[in-house]
């Protein structure tokens, strides 16, 4: 039975992912809505939810580690000249409302709230869209507002000291399989020679199935890519990389990333195509 606030997507009729509006969580783990589990056409599953090595991961969404010192990513917090540590509270993504409901994607409202004030607006728009009879493409768009009156930031690990720990914006936590992904770009393969750096698209292959993630504006493309592998397989395109992002009141920052989900293990040039025609290019 799919609950009310937990619609599934649909492609040429066949589901393809849940969106969990109001997750029960514990507060550790910064609740969120997310997408879980996200499939292939032929139903293999490419994402996980609360995996043991990381269970504030949850499936495809938007976790950012610090707002103005609030952590919306889960977990612990990496503090200057502290190091890792447990924070008193965590923010939350609340959801709103859905402006737009059909069975192939919707538009949604959502709060950002720490310690009982609302930090950020959010407007998310997600749509699912057939690419072939193995493939299809997630479009994922996320609007922040500042909320408050006053400036806030956004930050990372890596911009409180933590080098490398560049997470933070739209994140994906791939499904683990015995042997670790390969990930590729245009020009590069494996996550030493792509984490970090900026590309059109980047590939993510596991055994029988791939994503091919791309920035869809060019704002989103000046972001970097952060890769996980080795530890774990995670992908995620990087807001606050080498330094904080600045939100002044009123403002707003957009990101749209689209994600081409397919059945098999897909080379470059195929991969390349796919997602050309994903992002409309």
């Amino acid at each position: 039975m799919t609950l009310p606030d937990s619609p599934v997507l649909r492609v040429a009729g066949r589901p393809v992912a849940r969106y969990v509006t109001r997750p029960e969580l514990p507060a550790r783990l910064a609740p969120r809505p997310y997408l879980h589990p996200v499939t292939t056409l032929a139903g293999t599953a490419v994402t996980e939810l609360s995996p043991a090595d990381h269970t504030h991961h949850l499936g495809v969404g938007v976790a950012v580690p610090d707002v103005e010192g609030h952590n919306f990513w889960g977990g612990r917090t990496h503090v200057h000249g502290r190091g890792p540590v447990e924070p008193d509270h965590h923010g939350t993504q609340r959801h709103t409302a859905f402006q737009l409901r059909d069975p192939d994607g919707f538009v949604e409202e959502l709060r950002w709230v720490a310690a009982g004030t609302e930090l950020l607006r959010e407007r998310r728009t997600v749509a699912a869209t057939e690419l072939s009879d193995t493939a299809w493409a997630l479009d994922f768009t996320f609007a922040l507002t500042n909320g408050t009156t006053g400036p806030l930031s956004i930050g990372s690990s890596a911009t409180n000291g933590r080098p490398g720990a560049t997470y933070g914006g739209f994140f994906w936590r791939a499904r683990r399989q015995d042997t670790a992904p390969r990930v590729f770009t245009a020009d590069r393969a494996g996550e030493p020679e792509i984490h970090g750096t900026r590309a059109d698209w980047l590939a993510l292959a596991g055994a029988d199935w791939t994503l091919v993630l791309a920035g869809a504006t060019e704002r989103t493309r000046r972001d970097p890519w952060f890769v996980r592998t080795a530890e774990y397989p995670g992908v995620g395109s990087s807001l606050a990389s080498a330094e904080r992002l600045p939100v002044g009141p009123g403002d707003t920052i957009v990101r749209r990333v689209v994600t081409v989900v397919a059945d098999g293990v897909l080379g470059r040039d195929e991969a390349a195509a796919l997602v050309r025609k994903a992002a409309g290019a």
